[in-house]
């Protein structure tokens, strides 16, 4: 038979056998495409600031350098065993205890809350100077460790 003969010769030009009211599959594109184009509008609206730059570029930049986890001073008695802080009180003698934060993972003791008042030797690589104040009120003292 002929094409020309055939039934989808007259029906070519019909809703069913067009493009009409079907759902295409990505008419506007995926996901943010047309962002700075036929989607500027939206992007400009709802998310200000999402294209561009901000500030400089830090070549090789090296996140260990500046790794220096903290622990305040209320926290500090927390990381010797209970048993060592009343041994210590109970100890007249004057040898106070020593807490040595490093191999607990804590680089920097810092001056948050408040000490027992019992002398007691903190260990670690860096002190803030409200918490060196507050270890030495207490009788205490600060060593620096490498």
């Amino acid at each position: 038979m002929l094409s020309r003969l055939r039934k989808t010769q007259k029906l070519r030009g019909h809703g069913i056998h067009s493009g009409m009211g079907k759902h295409w599959k990505h008419p506007e594109g995926r996901s943010n495409a047309g962002g700075g184009h036929h989607h500027r509008i939206n992007f400009d609206k709802y998310h200000p600031g999402y294209f561009g730059k901000v500030g400089m570029r830090h070549y090789h930049l090296k996140m260990n350098q500046s790794f220096c986890p903290i622990v305040h001073l209320d926290k500090l008695w927390t990381l010797v065993s209970e048993q060592t802080r009343i041994n210590a009180a109970k100890n007249k003698t004057g040898v106070a205890p020593i807490i040595d934060v490093v191999p607990s993972g804590y680089y920097k003791v810092l001056g948050k809350g408040k000490l027992p008042k019992q002398p007691v030797i903190v260990k670690a690589k860096f002190f803030s100077r409200r918490a060196e104040q507050k270890i030495k009120g207490v009788g205490g003292a600060c060593f620096l460790v490498a």
